[in-house]
């Protein structure tokens, strides 16, 4: 063949190979041209409105759901044993020409804008909606106010795709068959506002004590911000971030009605936030069963098990996991060892004593008592699970935990462990912190080189500051966030000041805490509720109490192990006569407003605290409580804990930690040395008490301890405690923490 043959032959080759790929092209665009593809689009349209047509045809506006029928809610102990049972549901309907057309504005304002002027649905809202539920992702905003009176009044709360399409269609066709007002009225009177209030003339009364004509604007701006969240933004009960969120909440409503000229600017700025008055106690559960049920009820809304609609709307039976023995045990222990000792005729400091208290079982989580004050209508507020108080020097703790768990070191590069080495003086330095700071300790007592347990042991602020700097703040805060603190509680700000537990914390939060460390690790959410059930169908899905592991096993024994030292070194040895072991910390507030008792046996977790509560709420000094000096948590905390401790243990076999730790106070000591010099060389080693693992060497200058402690020759071991003159009334004595006052007559 000749090239030009050759030549020919390729040109042929090229023109079949480009007729194949035109040919292949060419089909595939039979099915996508651009008109083929606008034909597509036409016919799914086209099936979507011809769907929507049917289901607008198929569906009816329905009768009123029967949630709009008054039930009763009935709250048992944990042996079914009733506790409460809720009234009837909290309903007065008001015609619309009643609530002051601002009033009216504030709600159009909060939820829906362009309420007068829309078709009664939001498709957009809609379909996020249904994405949401699809996703798995729960409630979502977005509704109109038309949707959200079709779903109270005629459908259910459930998030499921059938009813977001049920409730667009009813919803075009109520837009269509009712007035604006109508829908309006329908709404404000089937919304549900907190504190049991179905509708505005229930709330403005539970939240102002007026009836609905005497609201101001800035009161209907509040229980029109209440819809989105009514429990977290009950201004009496909400949290500093709940505060914050229905503050601002309230601040959107009102800038809204100046964007739509239903209030004038002047007005608005003249406009400060109502605080609305506190709660009333729900009729039948007054004294501590008000605490336990109001708790009860916000445990269930909170994990999204059920919502607050569904729940006030009745039916349900909750079982709580109260132990109705132990609840009374509680209650006895506080009236005998802190209520009946106060005169507050005599006193009035006596008079602003509040005790909390939260009792758990480490291995299920089940709050098993709770005590949360004087109770329902006298006080409020649920000091159990109050958060607005310093949990002080219970958190030290923590800060170990987080040095064992990130395995820190000291600014010298040693270890941190329960024998190492700190400075003790009193205010000193912190070394390493970019703030400066350099606190007191309890009585400006200087220590001088401590170890870690004996610093625990004695609360020395000193020490534990320079620990949380030498772990780094960030990282005690996850740590205490990951054992069960509150991420957001106010004075949780990563400074060295935080070592001395100036965040806010709740008996209930440190309870969950430290039936973390008690469980090895493993976190515990302290759970109120074990069941909550509706009729023979609905059972609410609770989430699981005991998590997975947030540090590990050797550093929450480790902590254990210390906290045993706390407990027994010499005031304690009631406890380790009888064979069981306990773990515990005190804590006093620096000014004295709180006073706490945190402690711990391998089967029960109880915490105590002791607030100081002035008019108005205002927190003040606990000093002079009981006509005693300054109140320290190894007072009436301690003596309520251990009066409780021993009647809720009542009949149990003493029961012995089983900790996987070589370190802390719990450790049996190395055996006592023989001597090998004689006695005129005046240098025999002298046998560690339970809580010293090693005499002080000198410190370093950052206070950080040695890399290599040793023991001198005049080191001498703690004195071994002497038997007290008379016998304690408890079994359990509380460690010296904070300068305390012993009330059993031990050292």
């Amino acid at each position: 063949m000749g090239r030009a043959d050759e030549r020919r032959a390729r040109k042929k080759s090229a023109r079949v190979a480009k007729r194949a790929a035109k040919s292949k092209k060419a089909g595939i665009r039979r099915f996508f041209t651009w008109k083929k593809l606008l034909a597509y689009f036409l016919s799914v349209c086209v099936l979507i409105i011809g769907a929507f047509i049917a289901l607008y045809l198929m569906v009816e506006v329905p009768n009123p759901n029967k949630q709009a029928e008054a039930q009763s809610n009935i709250y048992t102990y944990s042996d079914g044993t009733v506790l409460a049972r809720t009234g009837d549901v909290n309903r007065e309907n008001v015609p619309l020409s009643k609530i002051p057309k601002a009033v009216q504005h504030t709600f159009v304002a909060a939820e829906n804008k362009d309420f007068y002027t829309d078709s009664g649905v939001s498709v957009s809202g809609t379909a996020r909606g249904i994405l949401n539920t699809l996703l798995g992702k729960g409630k979502q905003g977005g509704s109109t106010i038309t949707q959200q009176y079709v779903k109270n009044y005629y459908l259910s709360q459930e998030q499921t795709v059938s009813r977001k399409l049920r409730e667009l269609v009813i919803s075009l066709k109520v837009d269509k068959k009712m007035s604006k007002d109508e829908i309006l009225e329908g709404y404000v009177n089937t919304s549900y506002y907190g504190r049991g209030a179905f509708g505005i003339q229930a709330a403005a009364r539970a939240y102002y004590g007026v009836d609905v004509e005497k609201l101001s604007v800035k009161q209907g701006a509040y229980l029109a911000a209440l819809l989105q969240a009514p429990s977290s933004y009950d201004w009496q009960n909400a949290g500093p971030n709940g505060k914050r969120l229905v503050k601002a909440r309230w601040n959107y409503v009102l800038d809204n009605m100046v964007e739509k000229e239903w209030l004038s600017a002047d007005e608005r700025k003249d406009m400060r936030f109502p605080v609305p008055k506190e709660p009333k106690a729900t009729p039948g559960v007054a004294g501590q069963a008000g605490y336990l049920v109001e708790a009860a009820k916000k445990e269930l809304v909170s994990s999204g098990a059920v919502s607050e609609r569904e729940l006030e709307a009745g039916g349900w039976t909750i079982k709580l996991n109260i132990d109705k023995d132990r609840q009374k045990a509680l209650e006895t222990a506080v009236k005998q060892k802190l209520t009946d000792d106060l005169d507050p005729k005599a006193r009035k400091v006596d008079k602003h004593a509040q005790a909390g208290a939260a009792s758990v079982d480490p291995k299920t989580g089940a709050v098993v008592a709770m005590y949360g004050g004087a109770g329902w209508p006298e006080h409020y507020r649920n000091n159990a699970t109050r958060a607005d108080y310093q949990p002080a020097s219970t958190f030290k703790p923590l800060i170990l935990a987080a040095a064992l768990q990130n395995e820190s070191t000291t600014q010298d590069g040693a270890s941190i462990r329960a024998n190492s080495i700190y400075d003790g003086t009193n205010k000193r330095p912190v070394v390493g912190s970019t703030t400066a700071y350099a606190p007191p300790n309890e009585d400006q007592k200087s220590y001088g080189p401590i170890t870690v347990q004996e610093a625990m042991n004695n609360s020395v602020n000193s020490v534990f500051a320079q620990m949380a700097v030498d772990v780094g703040l960030d990282k005690v805060k996850k740590t205490a966030v990951d054992l069960g603190m509150n991420a957001d509680a106010g004075g949780f700000g990563e400074h060295p000041s935080m070592s001395l537990g100036v965040m806010g914390a709740s008996p209930l939060d440190m309870a969950g805490v430290y039936a973390t460390l008690d469980n090895h690790g493993e976190k515990v959410t302290p759970r109120l509720v074990k069941s909550a059930e509706k009729g023979d169908s609905e059972r609410a899905d609770l989430p699981d109490p005991i998590g997975d592991e947030v540090i590990s096993r050797e550093a929450a024994d480790s902590v254990t192990s210390v906290l045993t030292g706390v407990v027994d070194d010499g005031t304690g040895r009631a406890v380790r006569q009888t064979g069981q072991d306990v773990a515990g910390k005190t804590g006093t507030s620096d000014d004295n407003k709180s006073a706490w008792f945190v402690g711990y046996t391998p089967d029960l977790v109880t915490a105590v605290g002791l607030f100081g509560e002035g008019d108005k709420g205002k927190q003040v000094s606990l000093s002079g409580t009981g006509g005693g000096g300054r109140l320290n948590g190894g007072d009436y905390p301690a003596e309520i804990w251990a009066a409780y401790m021993n009647a809720a243990l009542s009949g149990d076999a003493t029961s012995k930690f089983d900790l996987d730790t070589d370190m802390g106070a719990a450790v049996a000591p190395p055996p006592k040395p023989t001597p090998t010099r004689t006695r005129e060389s005046h240098s025999p080693t002298p046998s560690p008490s339970p809580t010293s693992q090693s005499p002080s060497p000198t410190p370093t200058p950052s206070g950080s301890p040695s890399p290599t402690p040793t023991p001198t020759p005049t080191g001498s071991p703690s004195p071994t405690p002497t038997t007290p003159t008379r016998p304690p009334s408890p079994t359990w004595s509380p460690d010296p923490d904070d300068g305390l006052q012993d009330r059993f007559g031990g050292q």
